[in-house]
């Protein structure tokens, strides 16, 4: 995605350039595709979205190279009406940090942003969750991969669709066959918003 400048003697940096420092990242370390997906619903929603996307490009190993549309939801596991509603985006990433690293960068961007943790399915400024990493498949009680609700959630399969339309949730299925069978009931697109690749 070419950023566009106002600066006239900003030079937009060319595709080859871009391509090699691309190849040069697909060589280092094996780096691995991982699905992120963010959800907020205190505070301004979708410019702590956009933080926490910028927050993760800024990890070293890590550059963000998709980022979804975004949905506004009803909260889940609670009373309808006992607090706002979310807004939320899936990113995909790749990433040569090992699962449990990319945990703890996810836990630091939550805290960045004053994400409280006091009760289950509580109201919270930013949620940072690894939905898929790779193909790993781990019932790790710290990190359990993948996410043991994405599949019941469309509202990580709605966006997580939109930037990979083929995409497999490890040992489920298809993503789009997945959000066929929960529905999208209470999962609104929120085409008047929009969130950005990092430039």
């Amino acid at each position: 995605m070419k950023a566009t400048h106002s600066d006239p003697t900003v030079q937009p940096v060319p595709a080859s350039v871009v391509e090699a420092v691309d190849a040069a990242d697909v060589t280092l370390s094996n780096p691995k595709w991982a699905v992120i997906a963010l959800g907020a619903n205190l505070g301004n929603r979708l410019e702590t979205l956009q933080g926490a996307i910028d927050a993760l490009e800024d990890t070293p190993g890590l550059r963000v190279k998709a980022v979804s549309s975004v949905y506004e939801t009803e909260p889940w596991g609670v009373e309808p009406g006992s607090q706002p509603s979310y807004l939320n985006a899936v990113v995909l990433v790749k990433t040569t940090l090992p699962p449990s690293s990319l945990l703890e960068r996810a836990h630091a961007v939550e805290e960045a942003f004053h994400r409280v943790r006091e009760e289950r399915w509580g109201a919270r400024t930013i949620d940072v969750d690894i939905v898929a990493y790779a193909d790993v498949v781990s019932d790790d009680p710290v990190l359990t991969l993948p996410h043991p609700r994405a599949h019941q959630r469309a509202f990580v399969l709605a966006p997580w669709r939109d930037v990979d339309p083929e995409a497999q949730l490890p040992g489920h299925g298809t993503v789009a066959d997945l959000l066929t069978a929960v529905g999208g009931d209470g999962v609104v697109p929120r085409v008047d918003l929009e969130l950005r690749l990092p430039e």
